[in-house]
């Protein structure tokens, strides 16, 4: 999918209600799963342990951490979405976030982004995105949020 050019974050507003982008599957790996265990500290089995999640999860395999799935927001906004005269952009927070399904190892999954707000703010922008992250073959999202970001000129 191409990359959605906004010239400019006071363009931002005539995407207001609409879906702005869809960024490209990404595949969530056990070696994804396992790095961002070790730098969290979250080594449950269930992310972790191919053979004991393979005999007890009812999933049959390791999933991935749900703050992994929240985690790759900023990435696929990267991929999806250029906000031309930005000088840089932050995370604000998250108004809500649900984890709404699993994402086994070796998934696909991508986001949808839809641009619910954008406000001016001293020198620059803030945007509230409702996302959803979906994963390939299910109808169900994994993952649905609705995350505040800031855009600085």
């Amino acid at each position: 999918m191409a990359k959605i050019v906004i010239p400019g974050i006071d363009r931002l507003k005539d995407w207001i209600g609409k879906e702005v982008a869809v960024s490209e599957w990404l595949v969530v790996d056990q070696e994804r799963i396992d790095a961002f265990a070790a730098a969290t500290g979250d080594d449950q089995w269930i992310h972790v342990d191919r053979e004991r999640a393979a005999r007890e999860s009812p999933y049959r395999t390791t999933v991935a951490h749900g703050f992994l799935t929240l985690s790759l927001l900023p990435q696929f906004l990267k991929e999806a979405v250029e906000i031309q005269g930005a000088r840089m952009g932050i995370n604000y927070g998250l108004n809500r976030a649900r984890l709404t399904g699993p994402v086994p190892a070796g998934s696909r999954v991508r986001a949808r982004f839809r641009l619910a707000a954008a406000e001016a703010i001293e020198q620059g922008v803030q945007t509230v995105w409702n996302v959803t992250v979906e994963r390939e073959g299910e109808e169900k999202p994994v993952l649905v949020a609705e995350w505040i970001t800031r855009r600085h000129d």
